[in-house]
């Protein structure tokens, strides 16, 4: 499909693709290597108290992250895609840089923990902007199918930059070097890809959208409650996912199995390249099944994975693969329709209302799950698992359903339009 586009359209994609993978890959540098990190920024407690530490500093850069939604979505719906894609990689390369030069627990004491989580909340900032600002950019520069396409490469992307820092995070270990260089490394990342998108051109879309805020260019004019409802619960489906898959099995990877940091990050690593290789997987596969229909078959099978979670051994290596695996397979994600939904936001206000809701269910979901399984688990064992997840996995499922009405309403508008059409030549033809 990459011989249909244009010159601007190539450049655009191939800097974008690049962008979103370097981006990723210092995002997610801590946490792969948070097994360690953790215990270089924060107090050593009791086991209990240490989950509960782990999992505020996790998710305590998600509760922000509507913040940094309001700013990007300003920035992005009033200065441009542009310019909240170029800002968010420059707020990236800033906490990647400070978090290279951070003095730890053991020098500075409470100081060291709130400058490192004040870091990880900037780089919540960065991503929200860098990820929607992406999605939204290509969105509107491709039609369909070519933009459900892209957009997911740049999904699957992000995939592939947390496997670039799975690696990057085993290096360290198996050379013994200084994890700081890694960070200083996606800082000097970070400064290249700002340098590299200053050659974006706007998207034309906006532009216009610009230049008369009041002329209707589209379709979807208005957006209602429940088409904002839907686009929260289709996005809250990957957070509780990516925990399971990552966070919580590392957690048990340590306690039950006696995995030291190497060997959690070494095994995170491999389930990082599957999860890549399903997802490729899938946007081939896009282009047999539509995007949607994909979505719902996979959100049928991950409930009934919700479900079996309580039969399988967590404790044992192989019950707690299995959980990963089935996850990965039958995960909650928006790839390959996440164009899709951009659709049915208004251009002017397009990237607040997309970041905004995809920032809060980022926000909830993470919170809900990380402290939330702590106390569930404790109470009702791997069955409070059910909690959390059967909620979330209905709520996808509607939200699915829900955005599948509005295409078909769409496609019978075109038919009707292209029908009428044809009608009047045929009748000027008469004539």
């Amino acid at each position: 499909m990459k011989s249909s586009l244009n010159s601007d359209q190539k450049n655009a994609v191939g800097l974008l693709q690049i962008g979103t993978f370097l981006e990723y890959f210092d995002l997610m540098l801590y946490v792969h290597m948070a097994v360690v990190l953790n215990d270089l920024f924060f107090p050593k407690t009791d086991q209990r108290t240490a989950a509960i530490l782990s999992a505020f500093a996790f998710c305590s850069t998600y509760v922000f992250r509507p913040i940094g939604a309001l700013l990007f979505g300003y920035i992005g719906d009033y200065m441009g895609r542009k310019a909240a894609i170029i800002i968010s990689t420059t707020m990236m390369a800033v906490s990647c840089f400070f978090m290279s030069i951070l003095p730890t627990y053991a020098e500075i004491g409470l100081f060291a923990s709130i400058a490192m989580i004040t870091c990880r909340v900037l780089q919540s900032f960065s991503a929200t902007g860098e990820v929607i600002g992406a999605e939204i950019y290509l969105s509107e520069l491709l039609k369909p199918p070519a933009s459900y396409r892209f957009v997911s490469w740049l999904y699957e992307l992000c995939k592939l930059g947390s496997l670039a820092a799975l690696a990057a995070a085993s290096l360290i270990f198996m050379c013994q070097a200084n994890w700081r260089a890694v960070f200083l490394l996606g800082a000097m990342i970070a400064v290249s890809g700002t340098i590299a998108r200053r050659k974006l051109r706007e998207t034309p879309i906006f532009l216009k959208a610009q230049s008369n805020k009041k002329a209707k260019i589209e379709p979807h004019v208005k957006t209602s409650k429940k088409t904002a409802l839907a686009f929260f619960f289709i996005y809250s489906g990957w957070p509780l996912c990516f925990y399971l898959i990552f966070i919580y099995s590392a957690e048990c990877l340590k306690n039950f199995m006696h995995y030291t940091p190497a060997q959690v990050i070494n095994h995170n690593f491999l389930v990082t390249l599957f999860s890549s290789v399903v997802g490729i997987s899938i946007i081939f596969l896009s282009k047999k099944i539509p995007p949607l229909k994909i979505l719902w078959a996979r959100a049928i099978l991950s409930s009934a994975v919700f479900l079996a979670m309580p039969l399988l051994p967590l404790t044992n290596l192989y019950g707690l693969v299995t959980m990963q695996v089935l996850l990965i397979l039958f995960s909650l994600e928006t790839s390959p329709a996440i164009a899709i939904f951009f659709n049915y936001f208004p251009v002017h206000c397009r990237f607040t209302y997309s970041s905004m809701l995809y920032a809060i269910s980022r926000a909830i979901v993470y919170v809900v799950t990380s402290l939330g399984l702590v106390y569930l688990v404790d109470y009702f064992g791997s069955f409070g698992v059910w909690i959390i997840a059967l909620p979330i996995s209905l709520g996808f499922l509607w939200g699915v359903e829900h955005f599948t009405r509005l295409e078909q309403r769409e496609s019978q508008q075109e038919e009707y339009q292209f029908t009428e059409s044809n009608s009047q030549m045929m009748a000027l033809v008469k004539v």
